[in-house]
């Protein structure tokens, strides 16, 4: 018989924060060493194992496969969750592709603030750091992903579950192209907390719904136009 595609996808797609690294505790850390080094704290790694042991729970003896981010945050978190799993219950690949948001080169705190500072102001989505990324070309780059993530789905013998170990901001590009929601609706969604584990299950139909109950924030510019139809 014949198996549809929609049979073929996995059960779940989980996408996990990386735990509490240094720059979430200090924003001067950013002018002592690049991004992309940052490492977990000590809290970070302990919430970590959580959860992994969370996420080990939720998949049973289900197989899965990781998605990682190549920044040693996300790195180290992978190793502290899938240190939870049995060793043949997973497979694992580094997409550079769901990397963190590009914040150019900060010196210090004071730039990083202000930054954010004008960021808030103008507008998350569309605000390009200066010598990084906006919001937008992040957009582009989980939307190229997705291509990846489509085809990997329809190989033979795909694991139950896909997981991303990722970051914030990549975690709420990724939903806002999955949902295809608005850039406002995008804008008013808050990161997931460190090591904050998002779920969409499959149904029956074979459509992907949220069970994870999202975090929204304050807007703070006052650029909105929704669709008026």
């Amino acid at each position: 018989m014949r198996v549809k595609k929609s049979q073929m996808k996995p059960h779940r797609i989980i996408l996990i924060r990386h735990g509490e690294s240094e720059g979430n505790v200090s924003k001067a850390v950013y002018g002592q060493k690049p991004d992309y080094v940052l490492e977990l704290t000590e809290t970070g790694r302990q919430q970590a194992r959580q959860v992994g042991q969370q996420l080990a729970g939720l998949l049973g003896g289900e197989t899965a496969f990781f998605y990682v981010s190549p920044l040693w945050r996300t790195r180290s978190t992978f190793e502290l969750v899938a240190g939870q799993l049995a060793p043949d219950q997973f497979r694992w690949l580094e997409e550079p592709r769901i990397r963190e948001q590009e914040w150019g080169h900060l010196r210090t705190r004071e730039e990083g603030e202000q930054v954010e500072r004008e960021r808030d102001a103008f507008g998350t989505f569309y605000f390009r750091i200066p010598d990084g990324e906006s919001a937008a070309d992040v957009y582009d780059r989980v939307s190229d992903f997705f291509g990846t993530l489509f085809r990997d789905f329809d190989k033979p013998h795909y694991p139950q579950n896909a997981v991303l170990i990722t970051h914030g901001m990549a975690i709420r590009l990724f939903l806002m192209r999955w949902f295809h929601l608005t850039v406002e609706e995008f804008e008013q969604l808050a990161n997931p907390r460190n090591c904050e584990m998002v779920v969409l299950t499959r149904n029956e139909r074979g459509k992907y719904e949220l069970q994870t109950q999202l975090r929204k924030h304050q807007v703070y510019h006052p650029y909105q136009r929704p669709i008026q139809i």
